[in-house]
C-alpha cells in the first residue's frame, strides 16, 4: 500500500507508516527548517505550500496520512480555530480527499481539539469527513456523502512505549465498510526515563534565576522531600510565576515551545542540566540513527511538533488488520 505524508514535519508518521512495509509516494510541508531534517533522512521533501498546491498533481495513494497544525486547537496558541489561518488547512486534507478518495486517511492533533468551542469544533470536523464530499470555496458549501467511516480516540504516548505524557487524538476514516476497527490497547510493559536517558550526555545547564525559581518552588511544594528524593525529577515550564514537576519517571509532553528558549526544555533537577537532543528524540520514539538539522532551537521545535512514532506504528497496525 502507498501512502502521501502531508504536513510531514520531520517524517514521524512516515516512520511509523514504512516500519508497516508502507511506501511513500508524496510528502509536503510549508517549514524550510523541517524539510531539510526531512530530507537529511528521507532523501527527499522541498517545502510545498498546501494551499497552492493542485490536488489533481499528488500521486494516486492508498492511504492519507497527517498531523495537521495543532496551534488554532492548542491551549498554548490560544485556541482561535477556524479563525487562525492554519486551521483552515483542515479544508484542504477535505480537498484532497475529495479529489483522490484513498481508502484510508488517518489524522492527529492535539486533545483540546476535541472541547474546542464546546466541541463545535471536532463535530464539524468530523460531519465534514463523514458526509459530505463537495466543497465550493466561494462561499464555503458542502453536500452529498464522502462516504468515510469514521473512528477516533485519544491515545496517550506513555501507554505505547515511550515515558512521555502525550495525549493527541487520532483520527481515523475507512472509505469501505470497516466494522471490526480498533484502536490499539495500552502495551502490557511501559518504559520509563530511566531507560532512555543518556548516562554521559553532552551537558546543557540552566541558568542560575531558572534554578533559584526551581528551589523556591521545591521548598513549597507539599510533596517536597518525596521529590527531592527521586533520581529523575523533571522541571518543565520555569517560570518566575510557576514552576511544573513530573515525578511519575515520565517526560512532561514535549512541545513547540521549546524552540523558544531554554524555559521550556525539560530540565532534570538532580543532573543539573536539560534533556539532550538525542533524548528529546527517543521521548518521541524515534531510531538512534535520526538526524537533525545544525540549528539547536530548530531542532527542539521540530521534535516537539512532530507525532510520537510508536503511536502511529501502533495505530497502522490496527488499520492493516481492519483493511
Amino acid at each position: 500500500m502507498e501512502f502521501i505524508d502531508l504536513f510531514a514535519g520531520i517524517g514521524g508518521f512516515r516512520l511509523g507508516l514504512e516500519k508497516n512495509g508502507l511506501e511513500c509516494v508524496f510528502s509536503a510541508d510549508f517549514d524550510d527548517k523541517a524539510c531539510e531534517t526531512y530530507s537529511l533522512n528521507f532523501g527527499e521533501h522541498k517545502p510545498i505550500d498546501i494551499t497552492q498546491l493542485n490536488s489533481r498533481a499528488i500521486p494516486k495513494h492508498d492511504i492519507l496520512c497527517g498531523g495537521f497544525p495543532c496551534q488554532p486547537f492548542s491551549i498554548a496558541g490560544f485556541r482561535r480555530g477556524f479563525e487562525d489561518v492554519r486551521g483552515t488547512l483542515f479544508f484542504d486534507i477535505f480537498r484532497i480527499l475529495q479529489e483522490k478518495k484513498p481508502e484510508v486517511f488517518i489524522l492527529e492533533n492535539v486533545k483540546g481539539l476535541i472541547n474546542h468551542d464546546g466541541g463545535q469544533t471536532f463535530q464539524t470536523m468530523i460531519n465534514y469527513l463523514a458526509k459530505t464530499v463537495n466543497y465550493e470555496k466561494n462561499n464555503n458549501k458542502f453536500s452529498e456523502n464522502l462516504g468515510y467511516n469514521v473512528h477516533w480516540k485519544v491515545l496517550n504516548a506513555s501507554d505505547f512505549g515511550v515515558p512521555q505524557n502525550r495525549e493527541r487524538v487520532f483520527i481515523v476514516g475507512f472509505r469501505s465498510n470497516v466494522k471490526e476497527f480498533e484502536f490499539p490497547s495500552k502495551l502490557s510493559t511501559q518504559k520509563t526515563l530511566l531507560q532512555i536517558l543518556d548516562r554521559t550526555p553532552i551537558r546543557k545547564e540552566i541558568s542560575q534565576q531558572s534554578k533559584e525559581y526551581i528551589q523556591h518552588y521545591l521548598e513549597q511544594h507539599p510533596m517536597n522531600h518525596e521529590l527531592r528524593s527521586l533520581d529523575y525529577l523533571v522541571a518543565y515550564e520555569i517560570r518566575k510565576s510557576r514552576v511544573n514537576f513530573r515525578f511519575d519517571n515520565l517526560s512532561p509532553c514535549l512541545t513547540t515551545k521549546m524552540g523558544t528558549g531554554g524555559n521550556n526544555v525539560p530540565y532534570l533537577v538532580n543532573q543539573d542540566r536539560f534533556f539532550t537532543l538525542k533524548e528529546c528524540l527517543k521521548i518521541q520514539g524515534f531510531p538512534s540513527n535520526f538526524k537533525l538539522t545544525d540549528s539547536y532551537s530548530h531542532a527542539l521545535r521540530q521534535i516537539g511538533n512532530s507525532v510520537a512514532v510508536p503511536v502511529v506504528d501502533r495505530v497502522v497496525k490496527q488499520v492493516l488488520k481492519a483493511v
